[in-house]
């Protein structure tokens, strides 16, 4: 299945490195050390594998090539000195130790989708995948950290409810959760990080905490769009739960000469409708012939046919296609995930590894991604700028540029209420493509338009001043965060707080 494929039926809700963001506790909370103690951990590779409850996989091992690989295949070139396939929040603090005692990097992975390829490193890699456990807990749901997002669905469903989340079914929760988590039903019911209740998390020094709104506050705070693998390892999280019934995945398609008006009518319209509607507009070239195209996909909970009229009237264009299905829950976020019809084994990776499925068959794909988070409606030389990109380069093939609505749900929390800020953005644009220097240009030629903010969730290698790109007023707060739970950096990358 082509990358161009899944998109069209999907938008990707994260990924970005699994972890949680802390911060200094509320008053009377244990506080932590000013540095790091001295670790007690195993001496050796043979002694922490047998301290382990999960598996130890080495560079020798047969499953080495596999255990290794991200989503993206760019980064198989990145050979980790061990990884560690964690059951428990104990075999995490136990890797910490080592990882301390070796003076050893450590990276953490969940659904390894980190568009920077940060999920992996040439130290120890922490896989927090054999966490997957999703328990319903009265209007609560308790989901471990390494759970996919199929899984989250799918383990909810036959009690007929969900939370919000993205819609790649190989996400993982934990990286979704920690950066934010937009998604189909976020105008709706908010982000994935808004219906967090509480989130288990291993610090830097070992310590398996609780954090919520009584208990450790602040470390609640910055886990809710802090951004995942800075400030320690999270192990599971009790979200709040909403009742699901029958929704409506839909479509309409214009003629690419009518993709400026569309343009124009969808971003008046998108970010201020009903929140029980969710639109994503697609820019996309064909991957066989690089024809570009134009189509909104969306997601009501009621009235798809109203809204779906509304927002044709908005482009003063007629759609030359449309289409509109009420499915289940459960089929819906099948659909919008790009695995319609299949079974949920097959909306895994094909494999026998933790978080992989033998009947799998979601493709891993080659790609970079770039984001903004609009705060006003895009100008028409923006737009004009934004279309000519689609015929510049070399290659014209499998390029895409997304937009996803905001508003809504979304708007109603503060911006300083959790570490995402972007509450009052419009939309998200999100710039996908193999080529990375059209897709550097085209981020370009978009910045003095719509620049200053980014999705920390599509995190961007090459993005200038990424810290306050992603977290804006939050970060100096984060950066605080970062000082008192992780003096020694145990937790870094280029982008680290």
């Amino acid at each position: 299945m082509e990358r161009r494929a899944v998109l069209k039926a999907t938008i990707l809700g994260t990924l970005a490195v699994a972890g949680c963001s802390e911060e200094k506790p509320s008053p009377g909370a244990h506080r932590p050390s000013p540095s790091r103690p001295a670790p007690t951990g195993p001496a050796d590779w043979n002694a922490l594998e047998r301290g382990l409850d999960g598996r130890l996989i080495r560079p020798s091992d047969t499953s080495y090539a596999a255990a290794r690989r991200l989503y993206i295949p760019r980064y198989d070139r990145v050979r980790p000195a061990g990884i560690a396939y964690c059951e428990t929040p104990q075999d995490v603090s136990e890797c910490l130790a080592f990882a301390t005692l070796k003076r050893m990097p450590v990276a953490v992975r969940c659904g390894g989708h980190s568009y920077a390829g940060w999920s992996t490193g040439t130290g120890l890699l922490i896989d927090v995948s054999p966490m997957d456990t999703v328990k319903r807990d009265g209007d609560h749901a308790v989901v471990g950290a390494g759970t996919r997002l199929i899984d989250v669905y799918d383990k909810l469903a036959d009690d007929g409810v969900s939370v919000p989340a993205g819609s790649c079914p190989t996400v993982g929760v934990a990286g979704l959760t920690l950066g934010g988590g937009l998604g189909v039903t976020s105008r709706a019911y908010g982000l994935s990080c808004d219906v967090l209740e509480s989130v288990q998390v291993v610090t830097a020094d070992g310590r398996v905490v609780t954090c919520d709104a009584q208990r450790n506050a602040d470390l609640f705070w910055a886990c809710r769009g802090g951004g995942g693998g800075n400030f320690g390892v999270a192990a599971s999280f009790t979200f709040r739960t909403h009742e699901v019934g029958d929704v409506t995945p839909f479509s309409l398609r214009w003629p690419w000469s009518k993709a400026a008006d569309v343009i124009r009518g969808w971003q008046r319209w998108a970010p201020a409708a009903p929140g029980e509607v969710w639109t994503s507009l697609h820019l996309d070239t064909e991957p066989d012939q690089g024809t570009p195209s134009i189509e909104v996909t969306g997601v009501a909970l009621a009235d798809a046919d109203g809204h779906m009229n509304r927002l044709s009237a908005a482009t003063n264009a007629d759609p030359a296609s449309s289409s509109a299905q009420s499915r289940s829950y459960m089929d819906a976020m099948k659909f919008m995930g790009g695995c319609a019809g299949q079974t949920v084994g097959q909306c895994h990776e094909q494999g026998s590894l933790p978080g992989q499925n033998p009947a799998g068959a979601f493709p891993r794909t080659d790609y970079s991604g770039k984001s903004h988070v609009a705060y006003k409606p895009l100008p028409d030389d923006a737009i004009s700028a934004l279309l000519d990109r689609f015929g510049k380069g070399n290659d014209v093939r499998n390029r895409s540029v997304l937009m996803d609505a905001m508003g809504a749900a979304i708007a109603r929390v503060g911006p300083g209420d959790t570490a995402f800020p972007h509450r009052k953005g419009l939309f998200c644009v999100q710039y996908l493509a193999p080529d990375d220097a059209w897709l550097s240009a085209t981020h370009g030629a978009m910045e003095p338009y719509i620049g200053g903010a980014a999705y920390v969730n599509y995190i961007d290698a090459g993005l200038k001043d990424w810290a306050h790109a992603y977290y804006g007023p939050n970060v100096d707060r984060l950066r605080k965060v970062k000082a008192a739970y992780d003096p020694g950096r145990l937790f870094r990358f280029p982008q680290a707080v």
